[in-house]
């Protein structure tokens, strides 16, 4: 996982990621103009006079040069690939207004930090410092800047690009309160030693140190001083940065076009070398999940997800697979689970009490969809937190499917069971609105609402459009939020589970507990320097979040699954413990491992006009699989 991720500001509805507004404007921005356009921008920046701090006596410089690389040797570069979006992004920047799409992340992950994490080993790994320390405070770490280091328009990246990084993030200008507050409330200054010496401070110690302050740079020389012309003047903006790509060319609705850095600074790096392959990228807008599969099959697209069931079963038994001319691949990772589910609000009256959170999740009969709807691909997820190693409470077992415990639990507290089967109580009956926004949990939940039925609880279905969905979700009128949350590589409680956020609405706790003991351990948590410490109380809190039963969860999805061309070359490996996308072109944590076979695109192409075939390929890749 991308350490920037980790400062990334509000967690993501996981299933709002492949959501963004449209925009039908038709002007195109060719390479030229886009280059153009880049360098328009900016004015001149007067350089400051430039003060130097005293670095500390008896710094203990690390680095890792020792860890296996995680590319193939075999890689070739050159190709095109194409992919597809659902809808155009609504900007470019990616702090203020519209900012926060699925699409953003082409652009972060085109942004380098000052160091990152190892997908297999976990650890360290440098990438814009080569060297770093760990401050005796315990809440400052040292970075030696990599001097090759260079923006995409030829400048080189220095120790007041990071500096500057605090001034742009506390900026009022940005309109970007969630980076105004955590730039002030949570890294105290950067300290600058010398043009490629700096420290980072936080404004307290906090455990994992590394995965808070190894913050990225923003080019000073870039921006203008910022003023209330940011938000419109920098929309469109192609703004340098220190990845392998660079956005070359746009059409509004229509394509986005990223192209390789041929002289990219870090093409040679341990690990680096052999990644970041492909010399173009293409996203088109493609506004339907349907259509995205026919551009596929005509090989106008050259990877699709098959992780839905119907697509891998059945809508890939088509000739392009029984031909071999696009293969399939499944393939088990090792990383955090999303905490899909069911979130009840406690705020709304049928969900006060306990006994009833508990019936609601006996009356879920989550096993059946797995395994009817599901075809046995998906896993029973047990609590919110699974897939954190030794942070997670392994002891916690989702509460299964049994209407004689329904019965129990409603009979205690004193309701009976209706005339129309559901239970009801002084004229009130359990009967609850779950909302959701993918047509394609339909069936899921189709399911679930005749099971709940012969358990005396009535779901009524509100599928509604993602930003509707989101927008009730985080003004807390929902009674079942069906949604799941992103991760990040340690728990975090306080945002969705600490009575700070509870009873208001645009927070994380939808589920609007309020309960001091959870609230103590969360503070406890937060508070706590020691891993052992901190993995206990992890553990503690997780069962109390599992007794509120304020959450259901649902299902998980460890692995990664898809169709793909066969001129899509992957390394011998397949992917890491952390992949979760094969091809994904630009990540600087797993990035950029595939490559494009041109004379395998051209046999392929052939073969198919021609008439012959290959043997049909389908991996299964359990490396990673965790049983």
């Amino acid at each position: 996982m991308n350490l920037k991720k980790m400062v990334s500001g509000v967690l993501l509805l996981t299933c709002f990621m492949l959501t963004s507004c449209q925009n039908n404007d038709s002007q195109t921005n060719t390479e030229q103009k886009s280059q153009k356009n880049q360098e328009a921008l900016p004015g001149p920046v007067v350089e400051e006079k430039k003060e130097f701090a005293v670095l500390p006596d008896n710094i203990q410089w690390l680095t890792n040069d020792t860890d296996p690389v995680f590319a193939s040797e075999k890689a070739k570069k050159g190709g095109i690939l194409h992919s597809a979006i659902m809808s155009f992004p609504m900007t470019f920047r990616v702090v203020g207004p519209d900012s926060n799409g699925s699409f953003r992340s082409a652009f972060t992950n085109n942004q380098l930090s000052l160091i990152n994490i190892h997908p297999n080993t976990d650890n360290i790994l440098p990438e814009l410092a080569t060297h770093w320390a760990f401050g005796k405070d315990k809440k400052t770490m040292y970075f030696k800047l990599d001097k090759d280091a260079k923006w995409s328009d030829g400048k080189p990246v220095t120790a007041w690009d990071y500096v500057f990084t605090l001034e742009f993030m506390r900026s009022e200008q940005i309109i970007a309160p969630w980076y105004n507050d955590y730039y002030t409330k949570e890294i105290e200054k950067v300290i600058v030693y010398d043009d490629y010496t700096i420290g980072v401070k936080s404004t307290k110690a906090v455990p994992d140190l590394h995965m808070k302050l190894g913050i990225g740079p923003i080019p000073r020389h870039y921006f203008n001083k910022l003023d209330e012309t940011f938000v419109q003047k920098y929309n469109w903006a192609i703004v340098p940065n220190t990845g392998a790509y660079q956005l070359s060319d746009f059409k509004k609705g229509k394509h986005v076009k990223f192209k390789r850095k041929k002289d990219w600074w870090a093409k040679d790096k341990k690990y680096m070398k052999n990644r970041f392959n492909v010399d173009t990228v293409i996203f088109d807008v493609i506004r339907d999940f349907n259509l995205q599969w026919e551009y596929f099959k005509k090989g106008k697209l050259d990877v699709f997800g098959l992780t839905l069931p119907k697509y891998w079963h059945e809508k890939s038994k088509i000739k392009i697979f029984e031909k071999g001319y696009a293969e399939k691949i499944w393939f088990f990772n090792d990383q955090e689970q999303s905490a899909q589910g069911m979130w009840l609000n406690q705020d709304k009256d049928i969900f006060k009490g306990r006994r009833l959170c508990y019936a609601f999740a006996h009356a879920m009969n989550i096993e059946k969809v797995i395994t009817q709807v599901l075809r046995n691909d998906y896993f029973r997820l047990p609590q919110a937190f699974s897939g954190y190693g030794s942070y997670t409470n392994k002891d916690i077992k989702p509460r299964l499917y049994d209407i004689a415990k329904v019965t129990q639990l409603m009979m205690d507290a004193g309701w009976i069971r209706g005339a129309d089967g559901i239970w009801k109580k002084d004229q009130k009956r359990f009967s609850v609105k779950v909302t959701y926004s993918h047509e394609e949990h339909t069936p899921r939940l189709v399911v679930l609402k005749q099971e709940a039925q012969k358990a005396g609880v009535e779901l009524i279905l509100e599928r509604l459009d993602a930003t509707a969905t989101f927008k009730k979700i985080l003004e807390k009128k929902h009674d079942v939020a069906w949604m799941g949350w992103s991760t990040s590589i340690r728990p975090s409680y306080w945002q969705g589970w600490h009575s700070d956020n509870a009873h208001k609405t645009q927070t994380n706790n939808i589920t609007n507990t309020d309960d001091p003991k959870l609230d103590k351990l969360i503070d406890k948590y937060r508070a706590s320097l020691d891993a052992e410490e901190r993995i206990e109380l992890s553990r503690q809190i997780q069962l109390l979040i599992h007794e509120t039963g304020a959450f259901v969860p649902t299902f998980m999805v460890p692995y990664v699954r898809l169709g793909y061309w066969r001129w899509m070359a992957l390394p011998e490996f397949n992917g890491t413990k952390r992949s979760d996308s094969l091809f994904d072109p630009f990540s600087s944590t797993t990035g950029g491992l595939f490559w494009i076979d041109t004379d395998k695109k051209i046999e392929t192409l052939k073969a198919k006009k021609d008439g012959k075939s290959f043997d049909p390929v389908v991996i299964l890749d359990e490396q990673f699989k965790v049983e």
